[in-house]
Order: structure tokens, then sequence, then C-alpha cells
């Protein structure tokens, strides 16, 4: 009995440690870029051994790989609880954009996984690859939602990269460019918190026109935590301050 409680405990302290090299890994990616990191700078920053990090990981690649994983799962997990949280009597349009306008609400408040993701595509095609390909799982899901919608309005064209693309413009331009962001709206004295709802109404309002959502149907929410689904990131995906 003794030695399985060593064991279990052992195995916990192993995953925690991974946890952390990995927590540790993700905030220095987004702070300093993937390339200007090394495993001797996360082995310092984490307070772990760099040979211990060489044991779990094997290289900075791999740390990268891990963190792409969880994101997968976590962006997957995400996806779900919050296609659950949209009454499924509603028509498919505003299930799509309820959906969309939403989802980019989380980005722009947990910043880490964008930041994650652009830092990765301009590293170039292996980890860009490597995140986008995963098991198909997400591109799925977002495909059936767009099929259903095409269905329902057959004369509206919509392109799932088209819209991806422009997730990826605000939640990418807010994040990397928040000097410009806090100047738009300077002459208001708002918070970035406010800055970052108006950046999101921009975005709310384009997906409102093009997926026929009327006023009175759209979203407008206070504050963008309002429209958040909590689901907790284990490995990190910290909120912006």
């Amino acid at each position: 009995m003794t030695e399985r409680k060593q064991g279990r405990r052992s195995a916990q302290a192993a995953e925690e440690t991974k946890l952390l090299i990995m927590k540790t890994a993700a905030k220095m990616f987004c702070e300093q870029g993937y390339e200007r990191v090394s495993l001797r700078n996360i082995s310092e920053q984490a307070g772990v051994s760099h040979s211990l990090i060489r044991h779990h990981f094997g290289s900075k690649e791999k740390i990268w790989h891990n963190i792409s994983d969880c994101l997968h799962v976590y962006f997957l997990s995400y996806m779900y609880k919050l296609q659950e949280s949209i009454p499924s009597d509603l028509p498919s349009n505003l299930i799509l954009y309820r959906f969309i306008t939403m989802l980019l609400a989380q980005q722009l408040v947990h910043q880490q996984p964008i930041q994650l993701i652009t830092d990765g595509i301009r590293q170039g095609d292996e980890l860009m690859d490597y995140f986008f390909d995963s098991n198909g799982e997400l591109e799925e899901f977002v495909n059936q939602l767009v099929d259903t919608f095409h269905r329902d309005f057959p004369e509206a064209e919509l392109s799932v990269w088209e819209m991806k693309w422009q997730m990826m413009i605000f939640a990418n331009g807010a994040v990397n460019l928040k000097p410009f962001l806090i100047e738009t709206w300077k002459h208001d004295d708002a918070s970035y918190s406010q800055c970052l709802l108006n950046h999101w109404e921009l975005f709310n309002r384009n997906m409102a026109m093009r997926l026929n959502v009327t006023e009175e149907e759209m979203l407008h929410p206070e504050r963008l935590e309002d429209i958040l689904i909590e689901l907790p990131c284990e490995w990190g995906c910290d909120t912006q301050e």
C-alpha cells in the first residue's frame, strides 16, 4: 500500500512539474517569442533543472507541441460548451452569430492562446502546420455550423476561412497592437477592458450584417466577461490585464 501511495505521489509530482514547465514556457513564448527562448531560460524561470526539462520533453519544440496539444483540447472543449450554451431552437444564423462573437470575446479576454498561435505562425510552416493539422475535429466542428447556415440561407455567401481570418485579425490586432487600441478610444478615457469591448463591437456588427442578424437579436454585453463560458485551462490561458 505504501509503495502504491508513493508511486501515485511520484506520478502526481511529475505531472505537476510538467505543467509548471509548460505554463512557464507558454508565458515566455508569449512575452519573448519562440525563437528567443531557450531550454535554459525556461529551466531558470521555472526553477527546475535543465536535465529535468529534457527528461520530460526532450526539446523546446516538444514543449511547444505539448502546449499546442493542450490548446486543441481546450478550444474543442470550449467550443462544445459554447454550443451547448446556445439554445438549439434558434435559427442557424443566430446560432452561428452567437458562436462566432462569443468565441472572439473569449479570445480577447484570455489572450495567451492567440499570442501562442500567432507566434507559432511567425516561426514558419512547421509549427503552423502542427497547430492547424491536429485531428480535424475543430475544422469539422466549424464546417458543420457553416454548412447548416448555408442550407438555411442558400443565397448567403460565407467562407469558413474568411471567417477565421477576420477572427484572427480582430483577436491578434487587439493583443499585439495594444497601444494603438488604447489610442483609438483615448478620448473616451476608456479602460483597456472597455477598449476591448469597443473593439469586439466592431466585429459584432460586422458579423451581424454578414449573417442577417437584426439589432434586436444582437448581443450587447456590458462586459466581455458576461458572455464567456467558464472552462479552466489547465496550463494557463492567462486573462488580459
